[in-house]
């Protein structure tokens, strides 16, 4: 089917929402409310514009011997306009990009989950064995932690609080 005639079902329906091509005029130095003509004409522009390029790039996929349109097809129907063909590159190189990060930071975060589910192991295996004696603390904010760094510097406590015993006593 010609895109003209795809184009001739649409004619009088707005295929965008008004306030959001109201933006984009306002952003692009047009007054906050817009005349309703002038939204409806935008609407016709970029709808005109969407199914051409749709178009083109179908038919570059069904030349291609595909029922399925990709990218490099848009880029085949794109490629007349150097500033259009510019933009859709950039938008797709950074997609990518994110997708990148995205996967390294799956990545990074299974090896935290990794991380976490050996040190649970390694918790429930000395609470088993050690009971109250364990060295490891929940992550709960439970006693037990205070009570480790007691015994790790129990030389240095021991020694001040029999210098503060001894001074108390002699004040005395």
């Amino acid at each position: 089917m010609e895109p003209r005639a795809r184009a001739g079902k649409n004619v009088g329906k707005q295929n965008f929402n008004h306030n959001e091509l109201a933006q984009l005029l306002y952003g692009h130095g047009d007054v906050k409310a817009p005349l309703p003509d002038t939204v409806r004409v935008l609407d016709e522009i970029i709808t005109d514009f969407i199914q051409g390029v749709g178009f083109e790039a179908t038919r570059a996929a069904h030349h291609a011997g595909r029922q399925k349109v990709k990218f490099e097809d848009f880029e085949f129907a794109m490629r007349r306009n150097p500033v259009y063909m510019g933009k859709i590159q950039e938008v797709f190189e950074k997609k990518k990009e994110i997708e990148a990060a995205r996967k390294n930071f799956s990545i990074e975060d299974q090896f935290l989950r990794d991380a976490d589910r050996e040190e649970k192991q390694a918790e429930k295996k000395a609470e088993g064995g050690g009971g109250a004696g364990s060295t490891t603390g929940g992550s709960r904010g439970t006693k037990r932690p205070r009570q480790v760094e007691e015994e790790l510097d129990e030389g240095d406590d021991d020694l001040d609080a029999e210098a503060d015993i001894g001074t108390a006593a002699k004040r005395r």
